[in-house]
């Protein structure tokens, strides 16, 4: 692999969250019985006109702001001409020689831990778009139906450079474009009902020749599908030149039972379309008073979230992309050092991206339905700080609280009898008793046996219901061995 270099880029298709088709008033909303949601302009009836969904467009200003990009004062719709059941009137308005949103980018950060690199995925551009229909071929008697609810429905089509070079690389930025929409509240990122989809354009060349022949992956609905399909398509390009056969520029279907590509069509070029400006529709203009009401009702980003993260919460470059991975755990973080304040910033984090996540995952739950708050995990986190009960003991108290078994962390403290023991006296009783019962742990200690000392603290802590302060235990237990 090291003889040659992969150069990937790709294009995403974001339904834009509307609750109007971009050219018609028909509805958008998923799972309608077929052609339902297909009006008269939908169905391209003669003398029908397109009149333009002012909240797309607002759509892609939030998002041109979003990546720092261009957008257009005035750009205007084409039509893009091509033949196909599932596309009424033999055309699809899209926007071609100017788009809506040029140039900008997305960052992307590969690795975990202390291995984390950064990189900025650039992007050619983004532009409006309606989506076409689509083709039923299950239970039709051997025939193909047509449902025409998709069409119409508003899209963003966003374009990057090939600046991506490998499988793992354009995850990482699908992942980081994913979680930017959904942040900025354009589209609902639900890859299963097709409202977040990428096409991979993947080519191979030997480090410092020309780009390659591409090829482009269609209709890529699940990251981890995405990375499939990518890897084999590396390989084969690279099977197919290293055999001496030429690589044909080709669209291309990826297969998941199989794990591999096939071709679907010789892969075509924009002057195949023929596209040429949409009489019916007047060109899009957009003042800059517009774009700045929009950017004013804009959330605070994920970059910059990240880099106040950083700077005055002292979290780590990964830690603080972890928690702004996606908008509603950045919420429940700021909501819970909001109320636990911001020295316990670390700690929040760490039961957050730990215990939290960890029991979400578990019972399959977004974190939208946690049972347990904010206000009550930084009730949490203010007793384990102030010594009321320790680390394990506080994982007792969120399973009570995620339970429904109290309503704060104090309550259920109380309930169940759980605050540390912290009096000297009464941890020195508890050594005491634990040492004369565990002489030959004693002389292992004394012998240079590290793990009797663990084993000492574990009968304490035992002997104490595991409410004593483990840093008291420890400091006596070590008195106590040196006399």
């Amino acid at each position: 692999m090291s003889q040659w270099e992969v150069v990937i880029g790709l294009e995403t298709h974001a339904q834009l969250q509307t609750q109007s088709k971009i050219f018609s008033g028909a509805a958008t909303a998923f799972g309608a019985e077929p052609n339902a949601q297909a009006c008269a302009v939908d169905i391209a009836l003669p003398g029908v006109l397109p009149v333009l969904n002012r909240e797309a467009v607002v759509c892609a200003i939030k998002f041109g702001l979003a990546v720092g990009g261009d957008i257009a004062p005035r750009s205007i719709f084409a039509r893009k001409n091509y033949f196909y059941p599932d596309l009424p009137k033999g055309y699809q308005i899209s926007q071609y020689e100017i788009p809506v949103v040029s140039g900008g980018g997305v960052p992307i950060q590969i690795g975990q831990g202390d291995e984390v690199r950064e990189k900025l995925v650039h992007l050619t551009r983004a532009h409006l778009e309606e989506d076409a229909g689509k083709s039923l071929h299950e239970d039709f008697h051997g025939k193909t139906g047509i449902d025409l609810n998709r069409a119409g429905t508003p899209l963003l089509e966003i374009v990057t450079e090939p600046d991506m070079r490998s499988a793992a690389e354009a995850v990482a930025y699908a992942k980081a474009l994913h979680a930017l929409v959904r942040w900025i509240g354009i589209c609902d990122g639900n890859m299963q009902e097709g409202s977040f989809r990428c096409d991979a354009n993947v080519s191979v060349r030997r480090p410092g020749a020309p780009l390659g022949t591409r090829r482009e992956i269609k209709n890529l609905n699940s990251f981890r599908f995405l990375q499939q399909a990518i890897e084999f398509e590396i390989q084969w390009q690279i099977n197919e030149i290293e055999e001496g056969r030429t690589i044909q520029q080709a669209t291309v279907l990826f297969d998941p039972d199989t794990g591999e590509t096939r071709a679907m069509r010789s892969k075509e070029d924009a002057h195949d379309y023929r596209y040429f400006p949409d009489p019916d529709l007047l060109p899009l203009e957009i003042s800059q008073a517009w774009i700045a009401e929009v950017k004013a009702a804009m959330p605070e980003l994920p970059s910059a979230l990240r880099e106040r993260l950083q700077r005055d919460c002292g979290l780590s470059a990964y830690d603080a992309a972890t928690l702004t991975a996606q908008r509603e755990t950045a919420r429940f973080y700021l909501d819970t050092i909001a109320a636990a304040g911001t020295e316990l910033a670390k700690p929040a984090a760490n039961w957050i991206m730990g215990e939290l996540t960890a029991r979400l995952n578990r019972e399959e739950k977004d974190i939208g339905e946690a049972p347990i708050t904010p206000a009550q995990l930084a009730g949490l986190l203010k007793r384990i700080a102030d010594n009321t009960i320790s680390n394990a003991i506080g994982r007792k108290v969120f399973d009570a609280l995620w339970n429904g078994e109290g309503d704060s962390a104090d309550a259920v403290i109380e309930k169940q009898g759980l605050k540390q023991i912290t009096d000297t006296g009464a941890i020195e009783a508890l050594v005491d008793e634990v040492l004369a019962a565990n002489q030959k742990s004693v002389e292992e200690f004394r012998a240079g046996k590290d793990k009797a000392f663990n084993a000492l603290v574990g009968q304490v802590m035992k002997a104490a219901k595991g409410k004593a302060n483990p840093q008291h235990v420890n400091e006596l237990l070590k008195k106590k061995l040196a006399q």
